[in-house]
């Protein structure tokens, strides 16, 4: 919601405006249109509704923000248009409590009307055309302090003079719309706050409102670029688990590098919505070396557009909290930036303390990082967990009809029976279909199944898990009301990846890093795993809400790369040990959407066309 925001040092006090919603009789029937406030740039706001105009001034100029000194008055200038030949109505309404001694309302000759439920203005028609008026909002501080207002006000339209229900909301509630960096920082929530440390402006706390839905991935605002308004951000969970480089700490030319900026799609980048459209594509990431906690130098920076946090802003992020309770502790292992010698790298782990590690002989979970370009907008949601903020360009709507191949690695999908009906979308790796995995590995009753892999490390139809997943897995998890949409026949990849210089994400798949030759290692099979750095093959539960799961890439010919239950990779584990299963199936080009949105509340439904 667009809010008026009134800040003293001891409190935040929101004033909800309410969306127009414009109400016509045609032969006897009623058309609603709904519209939109939108914040156009920092301290300003246009609201264009069809041929109804809004617009608030501050001081003769538009804007929405003013401070005022302690026992100052200020005002807020309003101005309605109605170029309609009918009559409209415009309501107001404030809600929401006043810190002791300051007032806020229509100015009525020189005094204060705190609007009342009801209270509107009516434009009437002349002629053939509507007419225009002006309104003055005036807030008086006779506090203590001074008083920063933000002002968002919402009105509504109507031609047959409402009358207000009972629970007090004459129209829906307003979709906050505006660029990111000013909606981000404008309300982090009780649980959050924020930090300027000159060059960025942080979000901090334990759980501000903070999270974005973009792309298929939830993430998390961090902070916002003072000067050239960006806003930076990380996904909530791991997306994957790969081990940093093949030995040296720095970014550039990494197999994180790599893997976060490959185009292909098998990378990260590739399989991002629009991303020339979204983000910044030659955003500088700080990766200066350093055992400080302090604001680093700008010693190493690298140009990509994905990145990772560096230490500083992970350490930051927590100010008013601690590193446990700070709200990108996800109770998960994940790689920073930030190299802290010459042999090793920082990581975060499950509790939210950092150390370091090889970045050669360990794995760890992947955050990738990104900046949003001033341009993008936010067109719904509140930041909250179970309300997103939505931005313009990927908050699509009414999506029954288009085929499944069509949509964004991430994005959720309702697959299969009971507990286990929740997949997300992997990649289109055939081209054609749409390669899904299940949300987390296989319940019964609650309770995680696990098994062992096999008498060995090579991954087929005969071998243990791989029998479970052409049998039990068809017939107990998933039904005939979606096996018709699963391909007969997939190709399934089991390059070796082992220790030393096959120790690249893209071994799982290719003959060496480079990536140009296909490995002839390969399986057939209806059901099979993800592999070892693939998209979507991390941690998406805190500790101790998940479990271990099986890849079907090998690390030698007994041994098996496995993803822990704290996000990290061991490297290899035995193929005779029990683990979590977490299938994995290409769907047909003919599989169409019937509803949802591909988030996690409310995933895409399905059939065949």
């Amino acid at each position: 919601m667009k809010r008026l925001l009134l800040e003293t040092s001891f409190s935040k006090i929101y004033m909800i405006g309410m969306i127009i919603i414009t109400l016509l009789v045609v032969g006897g029937y009623f058309s609603y249109a709904m519209f939109t406030v939108s914040k156009e740039k920092s301290n300003a706001i246009s609201i264009v509704t069809g041929n109804l105009t809004y617009k608030l001034e501050v001081d003769g100029s538009e804007g929405n923000k003013l401070t005022i000194g302690s026992g100052e008055t200020k005002e807020f200038t309003v101005t309605l248009s109605n170029p309609n030949n009918r009559i409209a109505r415009f309501n107001f309404y404030y809600i929401g409590s006043l810190p002791s001694g300051v007032e806020a309302g229509y100015k009525t000759g020189e005094g204060i009307n705190i609007p009342m439920e009801a209270v509107g203005s009516n434009l009437t028609a002349s002629g053939s055309a509507g007419s225009s008026n002006t309104y003055k909002i005036r807030v008086k501080n006779g506090s203590s302090s001074s008083v920063t207002v933000n002002l968002g006000v919402s009105v509504g339209l109507d031609y047959n003079d409402l009358s207000l229900p009972s629970n007090g909301h004459l129209f829906e509630e307003a979709k906050l719309e505006g660029p990111v960096a000013d909606i981000v920082l404008d309300d982090p929530g009780p649980d959050g706050d924020t930090y300027d440390d000159g060059t960025d402006t942080f979000i901090t706390g334990e759980d501000p409102n903070n999270y974005i839905w973009y792309s298929g991935k939830l993430w998390r605002a961090v902070s916002v670029n003072n000067e050239a308004k960006t806003t930076k951000l990380v996904t909530q969970w791991n997306i994957s688990t790969i081990n940093y480089s093949s030995g040296s700490v720095d970014f550039e030319d990494s197999y994180m590098e790599d893997w976060l900026n490959d185009t292909s799609v098998d990378g990260f980048l590739g399989n991002l919505r629009d991303y020339e459209n979204f983000i910044v594509t030659d955003a500088k990431w700080n990766a200066t070396m350093t055992t400080s906690s302090s604001k680093l130098p700008e010693t190493t920076i690298v140009e990509d557009a994905v990145g990772l946090l560096n230490y500083y802003e992970y350490v930051t992020s927590y100010r008013g909290a601690s590193s446990s309770t700070g709200y990108l502790n996800n109770g998960l292992y994940w790689w920073t930036l930030t190299p802290y010698s010459s042999s090793g790298v920082r990581y975060v782990n499950n509790n939210g303390n950092s150390n370091y590690s090889s970045p050669s002989s360990h794995t760890n979970g992947v955050r990738p990082s990104i900046n949003l370009k001033s341009s993008v907008r936010i067109v719904d949601g509140d930041g909250t967990i179970d309300n997103p903020y939505r931005l313009n360009g990927d908050n699509d709507t009414n999506l029954s009809g288009a085929v499944l191949s069509s949509r964004y690695s991430g994005e959720y999908i309702k697959f299969g029976n009971d507990e286990n009906n929740l997949y997300r979308i992997v990649s289109h790796e055939n081209g054609t279909g749409t390669k899904i995995v299940s949300a987390e590995p296989l319940k019964s009753s609650g309770e995680f199944i696990t098994m062992n892999f096999g008498s060995n490390a090579t991954f087929s139809s005969t071998n243990t898990i791989g029998t479970f997943l052409k049998g039990d897995y068809l017939t107990s998890y998933v039904d005939s009301t979606y096996i018709d949409m699963i391909e007969d026949s997939t190709t399934w990849y089991l390059g070796t990846v082992g220790s030393g210089s096959s120790y690249s994400y893209k071994n799982a798949k290719y003959t060496d890093a480079s990536g140009t030759a296909i490995t002839s290692n390969v399986a057939e099979a209806k059901v099979g795993l993800l592999r070892f750095g693939e998209l979507m093959s991390g941690k998406f539960e805190r500790y101790g809400n998940n479990t271990t799961y099986w890849t079907l890439t090998p690390y030698s010919s007994s041994y098996v790369q496995c993803v822990n239950n704290y996000g990290s990779n061991s490297n290899y584990s035995s193929s005779s040990n029990s683990y979590g299963v977490r299938p994995s199936v290409n769907l047909k080009s003919n599989v169409v959407i019937t509803g949802g949105d591909g988030t996690k509340n409310n995933p895409f439904t399905l059939s065949v066309q």
